[in-house]
């Protein structure tokens, strides 16, 4: 397994315009995020990267939106994905839209956005799938530098393992394919062979197990024991008062 932090990436689009059929990519990205984008909730939505800006979010409920990202265009705040300038944990949702795929460091991105999500904050995560169409074209000498080929394509299972470190729960994941030139193909694709499918989308949210009981729960705990303790000393001397009694 290759490591996941690796030198610059040359050659990185500004924009989905700059992706051989990369409207086709974004648009079908939209469709797909659309029903998770609704049961999303809270204050503050971070999109995260210039790829990210572009995709359609206004279904979600949160109305307050903000684009960063180093260069392209539709953006807020010009700033590094891996040094977020938001305070810590106070964000309610990220999406990352093929953000980690052109990222030399994509641990140090998920650990950034770690920091500003809230506890149950939501992370939406996209890209490509090594296991697909598109995927085979890394295999061949000099398209692989090309975009979108050059690109980190990382395995749902691997992403899934990352997130998992950080605590995560996946609450849906997909995979579809996109078939600019026959659309139809591409709908049999994702309904018959999804893991051949050529866009891949992680949800999550984030979990946080408190590593000590609640004072609430720890008072309750120790009455329970207190009271165990009592009834096992009643029932000995119970117990002793039935033996003397007897002799």
């Amino acid at each position: 397994m290759k490591p996941a932090k690796t030198r610059q990436i040359r050659q990185v689009p500004n924009a989905w315009a700059d992706i051989p059929w990369g409207e086709f990519y974004r648009d079908a990205l939209n469709k797909h995020l659309q029903p998770c984008l609704a049961k999303i909730y809270g204050f503050h939505l971070l999109k995260v990267g210039h790829l990210s800006a572009e995709i359609d979010t206004e279904n979600c409920a949160i109305s307050h939106q903000v684009n960063v990202g180093l260069t392209g265009e539709h953006l807020q705040i010009k700033a590094d994905p891996m040094s977020l300038p938001f305070e810590s944990k106070s964000v309610d949702a990220c999406l990352l839209a093929h953000c980690l795929a052109w990222s030399s460091d994509p641990h140090k991105i998920l650990r950034e956005v770690d920091r500003v999500l809230i506890d149950d904050g939501w992370i939406i995560i996209s890209g490509f799938n090594p296991f697909s169409v598109l995927g085979v074209g890394k295999l061949i000498p000099g398209l692989h530098r090309r975009v979108p080929w050059n690109s980190r394509m990382f395995t749902q299972m691997r992403l899934m393992d990352w997130l998992s470190l950080l605590n995560y729960e996946v609450v849906q994941r997909t995979r579809f394919q996109v078939v600019p030139w026959n659309r139809q193909g591409g709908k049999v694709i994702s309904t018959h062979f999804p893991a051949l499918g050529c866009l891949s989308i992680i949800v999550a949210r984030k979990r946080t197990f408190p590593l000590i009981l609640n004072p609430a729960k720890r008072a309750a705990a120790t009455k329970r024991r207190i009271s165990s303790a009592v009834g096992a000393t009643s029932q000995f001397r119970s117990r002793q008062r039935h033996q003397d009694s007897d002799l």
